[in-house]
């Protein structure tokens, strides 16, 4: 799946989260409601599910991110030491060139890898945001939209 792809799947989980939220937020605060009319036949397994769910689906979403991120951070320390390995290659080829020009030339071609180098790891670390991005969003996704289907909101 292309970036762009992945980046548009992502935003439609995320408006679809939104739009299950605001009926089951209507829902349950009718709910609310009548249990605070009625409270002997309020309705308490769904009005007891509205906390705990809430914590399952951070927590699970919280660890999506954390592990997003430690993936994020070994990417990045990947990235620094391959650039400095390049860097220590490039100087020692520096030290032995015969010439200015080879010098030039030597500059050129390690601009160029650079270069390349930059945009596959940005390509690479765009991929690791949004797919940690759509982990993260996931269990609140289900949660919401499980509820929605549960309470025909």
């Amino acid at each position: 799946m292309t970036a762009f792809e992945q980046a548009s799947r992502n935003a439609r989980t995320g408006q679809e989260t939104l739009e299950a939220s605001g009926r089951v937020i209507a829902k349950r605060m009718s709910l609310l409601s009548e249990a605070m009319a009625d409270p002997a036949n309020a309705d308490h397994a769904e009005l007891s599910r509205m906390g705990t769910e809430k914590l399952v689906a951070a927590a699970a979403s919280a660890e999506a991110l954390i592990e997003g991120g430690v993936d994020l951070a070994r990417a990045a320390s990947s990235i620094a030491e391959r650039a400095a390995e390049h860097g220590t290659h490039l100087m020692q080829d520096i030290s032995h060139a015969r010439s200015l020009a080879d010098v030039a030339i030597l500059q050129a071609q390690w601009g160029l890898a650079a270069w390349n180098r930059a945009l596959s790891d940005g390509q690479d670390m765009t991929s690791r945001l949004l797919d940690t991005q759509a982990r993260a969003l996931s269990p609140i996704h289900s949660a919401v939209t499980d509820n929605a289907s549960r309470l025909k909101a």
